[in-house]
């Protein structure tokens, strides 16, 4: 189930059509002070990422919030699972490897202890991808 607070910061935004510094403050500040509590939550943010342009600084917190939530919340702790690596590589990869989701996937991978093969195959594609996109250019 998704929070009020987080449904109604994802409605606000996605009528705008961008997050400004403020929408940052209030989602990190106050809407998620404790982080992503469950998949649905990282769920929503990851689309939301995909059809709103956004300040620079949402990056860095989308990318903090979801590491966290797949490395530290999910059991076992420290290590992401075949289930969570499978479903976070499919998640990412639903509009191709956009910078946001491939500095998720990177500080999943520097900062937990075990990562698996499911998210490391999602950031080869997408480094393959960056390569072609600059052989194309």
């Amino acid at each position: 189930m998704l929070k009020d607070q987080l449904r109604d910061f994802i409605d606000s935004v996605t009528e705008r059509g961008h997050v400004c510094n403020d929408d940052v403050a209030m989602l990190q500040d106050e809407i998620l002070v404790e982080g992503i509590a469950s998949r649905l939550e990282a769920e929503s943010l990851l689309a939301l990422d995909r059809i709103v342009t956004a300040v620079e600084g949402w990056g860095t917190v989308l990318t903090r919030l979801v590491a966290d939530f797949v490395i530290w919340k999910r059991a076992p702790r420290g290590v992401v699972s075949n289930d969570d690596a499978l479903w976070l590589a499919t998640l990412l990869e639903v509009s191709g490897p956009s910078p946001n989701a491939m500095s998720i996937a990177y500080a999943i991978l520097d900062e937990a202890g075990h990562v698996d093969v499911a998210l490391l195959d999602f950031i080869m594609r997408g480094r393959q991808q960056a390569r072609l996109s600059q052989i194309a250019a």
